[in-house]
């Protein structure tokens, strides 16, 4: 049961769905793709705009400048909302999405933000940003709006912070919060959104991986072969080194012959397994490993080197990995004929980490490495660098969200160490927990699904497993009502 305020505040939200989802479908229609800028200023201004709907008495775009790699950041949206309450909350959010790659690939306009059935529910809607992370996060600002328009103010006072660096090792975000450090010390906690799997299931992830993303670069003029100063002939080759080849081979002493084992010296030392009280959790977890749907879900041919499932979980939660992201140089258009022996080739790499690895750390050892085996003259360029929170569920924050679920009936679990979900991605929790000491919590009804990828869809409209964007916003409103002590 909750309070009559609180059932007030669910019928609300039931009248006003219609303009609930109108207003998701605005926010997906507007691009906002980091990588490449488009759209980024315009929604800024338009999440701003949000803000102040919502209440907030400060609004601002925050040009956060050129950050410590070099790159400069995408603008932060902040907002304060000053309830005269004696608990205030940082929410986190995120604007920028990823790239569409094939528009025609999609089976409406990735920026149409179209509604329609799909099985097993109702309706969905269509969109890039539509469950990373536009749908939760608006389901969050629906929530608030409904909360004011009911009871005319919050339960809790608010620091809102929307990144538009996400997608790209949150650069902007993390100089915004060292900048403004003091002031956002002030909180109490911080709350960012979450959703439930396909089967109802909801995963709160209050921890993190940690990920350092860089770029390699193999290069004539620094190796003092080959080209020196742009492409040349690849008729040469008979006669000039080329730097292509290098980069090749130098890649190839990174890890063994499967492209599993990492061969870089200390790189898998200090590394943190599962404490004593994470086994418990490790093997709930085990219940959700589904390893057929899992490998049907990502379109992948099986698991390396054929893991059971418990092998695969700790590969997920406590592993590490160095990807290959993307790798260029020279004559790339596919299709093309034409020789060339390109001057340079970069290749971009996600270094995945756990407790107690450190970023700067494994850089140093990849250094070392190239150093070590001849390839002194291949550059390491940090694109960022994003350090592993552990999770906490004894928080009054996470206290607040787990009782949401019971409220609600929704079977949850909670993942240990890390709290990375399986195959899940790293988050910027660090800059909360580590950096201003803030007890946090990542979770939240409703669904959606295919992050990044073509037909990227949240869930409008629930079935008997899953709630709809009205369930997430309820959920939302539980949340707060619970953490104030007023549910």
């Amino acid at each position: 049961m909750v309070s009559q305020e609180l059932q007030k505040i669910y019928a609300h939200i039931d009248e006003n769905v219609e303009e609930h989802v109108a207003k998701l479908q605005e926010w997906i229609r507007q691009p906002s793709v980091s990588n490449t800028g488009e759209g980024i200023w315009d929604c800024a201004e338009l999440t701003r705009r949000y803000f102040e709907e919502i209440g907030c008495q400060r609004t601002e775009i925050v040009d956060v400048g050129t950050t410590e790699w070099g790159a400069k950041g995408n603008p932060v949206v902040y907002a304060e909302y000053d309830a005269g309450a004696p608990l205030t909350v940082i929410l986190y959010m995120m604007y920028d999405t990823m790239p569409i790659f094939d528009v025609n690939a999609w089976s409406s306009h990735p920026y149409g933000a179209n509604i329609r059935e799909q099985a097993p529910f109702k309706n969905v809607m269509i969109g890039r940003g539509a469950v990373n992370s536009k749908g939760p996060q608006m389901a969050m600002i629906n929530s608030l709006a409904s909360i004011r328009a009911v009871t005319g103010n919050l339960p809790v006072n608010l620091f809102i912070i929307a990144e538009g660096d996400e997608e790209r090792m949150s650069i902007g975000l993390r100089k915004f919060v060292f900048d403004r450090k003091e002031r956002l010390s002030e909180a109490d906690c911080m709350l960012g959104f979450g959703r439930q799997n396909g089967r109802g299931i909801a995963i709160p992830h209050n921890g993190s991986e940690g990920c350092v993303y860089i770029e390699l670069e193999t290069s004539g003029a620094n190796w003092g072969k080959g080209p020196m100063a742009g492409p040349i002939h690849g008729g040469y080759k008979r006669t000039v080194d080329s730097p292509a080849w290098r980069h090749i081979k130098m890649l190839s002493t990174l890890v063994d012959q499967s492209g599993n084992k990492i061969l870089v010296d200390g790189w898998y030392d200090s590394m943190e397994g599962p404490k004593e009280e994470d086994k418990s959790l490790i093997e709930k977890t085990l219940k959700l490993v589904n390893m057929d749907a899992s490998i049907a879900n990502l379109g992948i041919g099986g698991f390396i080197d054929g893991l059971d499932s418990r092998s695969m979980l700790m590969q997920a939660l406590y592993g590490t990995s160095i990807n290959l992201d993307g790798i260029w140089g020279g004559l790339t258009e596919p299709g093309t004929a034409g020789s060339i022996m390109p001057d340079k080739v970069t290749s971009k790499h996600n270094c995945r980490y756990v407790p107690n690895q450190d970023g700067p750390d494994l850089m140093k050892k990849l250094r070392l490495h190239l150093d070590k085996h001849g390839y002194p003259d291949v550059t390491i360029r940090i694109i960022g660098d994003v350090p592993w929170i552990e999770a906490d569920y004894t928080t009054d924050i996470s206290r607040a969200l787990l009782k949401m679920y019971k409220q609600f009936d929704v079977e949850y679990e909670m993942l240990p160490g890390t709290g990375v979900a399986q195959m899940g991605p790293y988050w910027p929790g660090y800059l909360f927990g580590r950096v201003l000491g803030l007890p946090l919590a990542m979770g939240g009804l409703g669904h959606g699904g295919k992050a990044h990828a073509i037909d990227e869809y949240y869930v409008i409209d629930g079935n008997e497993n899953v709630y709809g964007m009205a369930g997430s916003e309820k959920g939302f409103a539980t949340i707060l009502y619970n953490y104030a002590g007023l549910s």
